[in-house]
């Protein structure tokens, strides 16, 4: 990850929220009603629900509602909306159980809501520490289980809310904040245990995914991504570098319930230059099969090792199965930040290696080994210390963290991308540890983001693969970069944000084109949801600007000489059919 401003907001935060840390409900009030979340109901969603950070454990971001389609698509309008007070960027997803809505903002609020109306039900308030540096000021979603709402926090605890009342029940720390431990993820919750990744890769923290019990919050193990003396990979670490290597984990994992892996991708090795810890530096830039009951590592793909680009591989794969030369593949599919789309197949032993290509310019890898995927790299275009070295596409990559989406419908993966930009990075001679501060290896001030000379019109892109094929159906392009999580239905449409200009879209699955568009009172970055209540389906997105999307404005303004204003302030909207 990276960061052009560092956001220490907490001291404000703690003025704002230190009245109350949750909503207790009064003392004779019965508690409402609430369906509680089951294995079941997690493994098989109604298809009213959206129950999960991408509603099903394979991670399409698929609805199979189809109310709305093509047909009607133009009439949509906003039916409510709720206003956070909050600023930053609002990424989670609205998590609807049968017409209770719950959404996360910035400085870890969840508030519930009527799904059907907006009325406010409850709202808790973290109280957070008053010396605590927000890197990425954001948060991705809360997880469900039994009657509890389960909240991944900023200075890292994990916290146990009533879905009823809001009240807490219990959270536990997972680590230190001031040595850089944070977390922005939604918890992936499967057969009651609560599984949560860190985040903190520029300070030289290690890395790890850790599950606990979700009626206890008993921790039941923990499984670092970067591994120590005699763990398989710590060769690829030179001398003690593992102890601060990074490899965070920024996004919430999938699950196969037939082989109960769960797959994770993994971030960025620290330091940021890769010849001061020479090796591959497993399992930084990766994905990994976890076994949920035992936390072991079964298997892992490295996308590219040895990472000098920050290019995180945290955005964990799609589990699809793909018809493939006259067979069909068990896949994951990953649209990699390093710029190529990822065509790899699980098992219950492995993951293996089938095909990858680029998606958007990269000029990095000289070649794929055909057997294992590894590349091999242009060394000119590597970074290294005391020298600027240019690479494309940029340290954001061809897809940051938003979500790509599938429809079983049309066969396609929908990749919100970036097109048309590089970096140039100059390294140090030697990086400097020091607990709580940036471990880079490198001047932060010497980061450079080198827009082609076609961005000046065309930098995002929304493009649709078929999978089958590994060809490019259609590609949507925008003047804006795109910071848009994707969502498709069976009504053959998809919804995206993510540009500067704060529309909120729906596209022709089929061709990508435009049906329907809404002008919203931010810029979109947080991921669509579609969900239906007493009959009628629902579409539901966060609108608040910030974080990397406006940093990478910083810097694209700097380029090109400009100013752009996104305003900020989060807002939920909810569009559906006119009565």
């Amino acid at each position: 990850m990276n960061l052009v401003r560092l956001v220490s907001s907490c001291a404000l935060a703690s003025a704002l929220f230190v009245l109350n840390a949750q909503a207790d409900p009064p003392a004779a009030a019965a508690a409402p009603a609430y369906t509680p979340v089951t294995a079941a109901r997690l493994t098989t969603p109604e298809p009213d629900n959206w129950l999960n950070y991408r509603r099903t454990y394979d991670g399409w971001g698929y609805s199979p509602l189809k109310q709305i389609d093509r047909a009607n698509v133009a009439q949509l309008k906003p039916l409510w909306s709720f206003s956070t007070g909050v600023e930053e960027a609002h990424q989670s997803p609205p998590i609807v159980n049968d017409g209770v809505m719950f959404i996360t903002t910035p400085r870890n609020q969840v508030l519930a809501l009527d799904a059907r109306t907006g009325n406010l039900k409850w709202r808790y308030r973290r109280e957070l520490p008053a010396d605590l540096v927000q890197l990425h000021p954001t948060n991705r979603g809360v997880a469900l289980w039994g009657s509890r709402v389960y909240l991944a926090t900023v200075d890292a605890f994990l916290v146990a809310l009533d879905a009823r009342t809001g009240a807490v029940v219990w959270e536990k720390p997972v680590e230190n904040y001031v040595a850089g431990y944070y977390m922005t993820l939604a918890p992936l919750v499967v057969d009651g245990k609560v599984m949560v990744g860190v985040s903190g890769g520029e300070f030289g923290v290690r890395g790890f995914i850790q599950a606990f019990d979700a009626d206890s919050g008993e921790s039941l193990w923990k499984t670092y991504t970067v591994p120590g003396p005699g763990e398989p990979g710590n060769d690829t670490w030179p001398g003690d570098t593992w102890k601060r290597g990074g490899v965070p984990v920024w996004v919430t994992g999938t699950y196969d319930p037939a082989t109960r892996l769960a797959y994770w991708g993994t971030g960025n090795a620290g330091p940021w230059m890769g010849e001061m810890r020479k090796g591959d530096n497993l399992y930084a830039t990766s994905v990994i099969a976890l076994d949920v009951d035992s936390g072991k590592i079964k298997a892992h793909h490295q996308y590219h090792p040895n990472d000098s680009f920050d290019w995180d591989e945290v955005d964990a794969p799609l589990l699809i199965d793909v018809p493939r030369q006259g067979k069909t593949v068990k896949a994951l599919v990953h649209a990699g930040r390093n710029g190529y789309l990822w065509l790899l197949e699980r098992s219950a032993q492995d993951i293996r290696y089938v095909a990858a290509q680029p998606y958007v310019q990269q000029n990095v890898f000289a070649k794929l080994d055909p057997e294992t995927g590894r590349p091999t790299y242009d060394p000119s275009k590597v970074p290294s210390a005391g020298n600027r070295v240019e690479f494309c596409p940029s340290l954001w990559g061809g897809k940051d963290w938003p979500p790509t989406a599938y429809s079983p419908d049309t066969g396609l993966l929908y990749i919100p991308a970036n097109e048309n930009l590089c970096s140039a990075f100059t390294g140090e001679t030697k990086a400097k540890y020091k607990r709580g501060e940036l471990y880079l290896g490198m001047p932060f001030k010497s980061i450079e983001v080198l827009p082609t000379p076609a961005a000046r019109e065309h930098i995002g892109e929304l493009q649709a693969w078929d999978l089958a094929t590994g060809k490019k159906v259609w590609t949507q392009s925008f003047k804006s970069h795109n910071w848009g999580p994707v969502l498709t239905t069976a009504g053959g449409l998809v919804f995206a944000g993510g540009t500067n200009d704060r529309y909120f879209r729906a596209f022709d699955a089929a061709n990508g084109k435009i049906l329907w568009q809404q002008r919203t009172n931010s810029g979109v970055v947080g991921v669509p949801v579609s969900y239906r209540v007493d009959g009628k389906q629902y579409i539901a997105v966060q609108s608040g600007w910030g974080v990397d999307a406006q940093r990478k404005q910083d810097f694209l303004d700097k380029a090109f000489g400009t100013h752009t204003e996104v305003p900020q302030g989060g807002v939920l909207w909810v569009f559906g059919l006119p009565e």
